[in-house]
């Protein structure tokens, strides 16, 4: 099969660690392979960010459920292509049951190009989202609290809110 991509990382990504998976294609056509396991706290996603700087990984594929894979994508993306993979596209094949494995199994599909990303908006987009979400929660913060302020003093809901004091 074809090489597509000669210095990329697979991704396993979990709440407390990302096991990481660099292949590097030799001119021979060799395959070096690294694995390393990382924490997920701020100072070791920089770590691992300056791992992949100082081997010179240009191409990282991402997997993970829930939000987890946000910071980590977020530190990672600048300088190289960083593709979020949805885990039932890897999922099928039977006989990977380790983070490792499936870190390795992530590398080498994206080496040969056979991962499709899914999308991610540009950065202001993610940045716009993530402020209008803190506002919508600063609303129902202040709705909750009118609430239980007018429960607390004997009115109904239905007097709650500005001006219902």
């Amino acid at each position: 099969m074809q090489v597509v991509y000669q210095r990329c990382a697979g991704l396993d990504v979990h709440k407390k660690t990302v096991v990481v998976c660099v292949l590097i294609t030799e001119a021979s056509g060799t395959v070096q392979k690294h694995i390393r396991t990382f924490l997920t706290m701020t100072a070791d996603l920089f770590a691992l960010d300056e791992w992949l700087q100082s081997i010179q990984t240009t191409h990282i594929a991402i997997e993970s459920t829930g939000v987890y894979w946000h910071p980590i994508y977020n530190i990672l993306e600048e300088g190289r292509t960083v593709v979020l993979i949805n885990p039932q596209q890897t999922k099928a094949v039977p006989g990977r049951k380790t983070d490792v494995k499936d870190a390795e199994w992530l590398a080498d599909l994206l080496r040969h190009g056979l991962l499709k990303a899914s999308f991610i908006p540009p950065q202001p987009i993610r940045e716009l989202r993530e402020l209008a979400r803190y506002c919508k929660t600063l609303v129902q913060e202040r709705a909750e609290a009118d609430q239980s302020a007018a429960k607390s003093l004997g009115r109904g809901e239905h007097q709650a809110g500005i001006g219902g004091y």
